[in-house]
């Protein structure tokens, strides 16, 4: 059940600082995140997205305000880091590029081997994830991740950062360079991982129809300041407002935005 938040921002601002020149990058973004949800975090290119989520593991630091994930102030002076990361997981674009080992199971089990596992542990892990992401041990742990599929190989390195049991799982852009079943297949296993797992997703996506399926919540950046935030229903029915942003609500929810406006009683809770 969705409960109670497991990210909060308060007041958070980020500037990066090179020599004389800064540039503000987060401006008093106020949010939360409930625990088990799928939020969103929408915006054009330079609006901010990857700077924040790079706050909720730790990657950066607020340069004023608070972040607090899980229980843990990642501003804090001496926060435990290590920690922080072993409840966040971070799945980076074409993350299918950091494979690295000569099987699918040393693969996976690279991450709960650094957590110093016991080695029927890591086992476990590893047999349960790749469950999750239909990629059965026993077929495919011996295999090369070299001979699968692109979209095989993306579920193998989202196996990897679930076998570390996270409690947050972040995607920067999970989808992107996968054809239309490799998408489809990729939010099925998603969506299971959140069922059996009960980890909180923040997705970074510029896939409107992408987030409009999955998500919970969305949150829309723009330059740096927090615009939007509410269901996708109630921030794709603004679509003058999304554009003065960049965005545009999905294909099917403009198509009906038109047919009402030319005329036709559609309902409104279908967008």
């Amino acid at each position: 059940m969705i409960s109670e938040p497991i990210v909060v921002t308060q007041h958070l601002f980020h500037t990066y600082q090179s020599g004389a020149i800064s540039k503000d990058a987060l401006i008093d973004i106020n949010l939360e995140i409930a625990r088990g949800s799928c939020v969103a975090i929408i915006g054009v290119t330079g609006s901010g997205k990857s700077t924040l989520v790079q706050h909720f593991n730790g990657l950066l630091r607020p340069t004023q305000g608070s972040v607090l994930v899980d229980g843990i102030d990642v501003g804090a002076s001496g926060v435990d880091l290590r920690a922080l990361r072993q409840r966040v997981g971070m799945l980076f674009q074409f993350p299918e590029g950091q494979l690295f080992e000569r099987s699918i199971f040393a693969d996976v089990a690279f991450g709960p081997q650094r957590m110093k596992l016991g080695r029927h542990e890591v086992r476990a892990r590893v047999i349960a994830s790749l469950d999750t992401v239909g990629l059965p041990c026993h077929e495919y742990g011996k295999r090369s991740p070299f001979d699968l599929s692109g979209g095989q190989r993306r579920r193998v390195a989202l196996a990897g950062v679930l076998a570390m049991l996270p409690h947050v799982l972040i995607l920067d852009e999970p989808t992107v360079g996968l054809d239309a079943d490799g998408r489809a297949e990729f939010y099925t296993y998603l969506r299971r991982a959140q069922e059996l797992q009960g980890v909180t997703i923040i997705l970074v996506s510029h896939d409107m129809a992408e987030v409009a399926s999955l998500a919970d919540q969305l949150f829309v950046l723009h330059d740096g300041h927090l615009v939007m935030q509410g269901t996708p229903r109630s921030i794709f029915s603004e679509s003058e407002r999304l554009r003065q942003y960049g965005l545009a609500a999905p294909p099917l929810g403009e198509l009906l935005a038109l047919l009402r406006t030319g005329g036709l009683a559609i309902p409104e809770e279908i967008f």
